[in-house]
């Protein structure tokens, strides 16, 4: 236990926290760390929307690079951020137990605007589908950065509201008396858990981390992961997903969505399987739904994604 493992992460308060939380269980276990923070692309430039730059994994890449170069060991990640294939040499070393997977509405102390017209904010296309089609009438508007900043550009601007993921906000106690848990709107796949990666090749880091894995975690976020890289094949689209594990029934709930930008379109579906049939899950349920109009209406957000 005597090499020092070096964790790297973002820079913000988020990241930080759950780099320290990683190294706090490192720690525990009698390894030595060193936290390394690096920033990343995603989040120097916060004029343009996310899907605009182009790259799936974009505050993901810049340690992924640091990794290679062999700056850092480990690094840590909100798991909804990391694209679902990994560059080579990197692998998932472990998934730690998840915590809230709700997004929630943060506002302004009154809820009336949802009878009538608004401006609601949030940055991912997933979320703005989804408002848009329970809430037609209202405009989503882009948001960027990260979680503190986000938080104060609602409070300098007039909008109703912002989405958020509740995880993120709990984690660095940020999260308002004023806030709407969004329980119909079906959550990021992975959301709610934070993944460690590490070098294939490096078996102190991956034995570490072994240590940290929590199992029903690892499972629920691969079936998610699974059903968005089959529906999406590299392009970013309004897609949410959620897997729980009903442990008196011994199977996996799921429920999965994809709309279109404006929200007017929306496939889902929802099952029960088996425990033991969990590994090709996610992939029958992306195809039932790319069977069934999911496949022309990818084409179509792609086209529009290109303008």
């Amino acid at each position: 236990m005597s090499k020092t493992i070096r964790i790297g992460t973002r820079d913000s308060e988020l990241a930080l926290w759950q780099a320290k939380t990683v190294e706090k269980q490192l720690n525990d276990l009698g390894y030595r760390t060193e936290i390394i923070a690096v920033k990343s692309q995603g989040d120097l430039v916060l004029d343009k929307p996310l899907y605009e730059l182009g790259i799936t994994g974009i505050f993901t890449k810049t340690l992924d690079i640091a990794m290679i170069k062999g700056e850092v060991d480990i690094a840590v990640h909100s798991m909804k951020d990391v694209p679902t294939a990994l560059p080579q040499g990197i692998v998932q070393a472990a998934v730690l137990p998840r915590a809230n997977v709700l997004d929630i509405l943060v506002h302004k102390g009154s809820t009336e605007f949802l009878e009538t017209s608004a401006t609601i904010a949030t940055g991912s296309l997933r979320r703005q589908a989804q408002w848009l089609n329970r809430y037609p009438q209202h405009t989503v508007v882009d948001l960027r950065g990260n979680v503190n900043t986000r938080m104060q550009k609602l409070n300098d601007n007039d909008w109703s509201g912002a989405v958020f993921a509740a995880a993120g906000l709990e984690r660095i106690n940020l999260k308002p008396q004023t806030y709407l848990n969004l329980d119909w709107m079906i959550p990021a796949p992975a959301q709610g858990a934070m993944v460690v990666v590490a070098m294939e090749n490096d078996h102190h880091a991956l034995e570490a981390l072994a240590q940290l894995n929590d199992i029903e975690t690892e499972v629920c976020t691969a079936i998610e992961r699974q059903f968005l890289r089959t529906l999406e094949g590299g392009c970013t689209a309004p897609i949410g997903a959620i897997a729980k594990y009903d442990e008196a029934q011994d199977e996996i709930q799921f429920h999965g969505v994809l709309l279109s930008i404006d929200g007017k379109e929306k496939l889902e579906i929802q099952r029960n399987f088996p425990i033991n049939e969990w590994k090709k899950l996610g992939f029958h349920c992306a195809k039932e739904i790319l069977d069934n109009g999911g496949a022309a209406l990818m084409e179509r957000i792609k086209a529009q994604l290109k303008k």
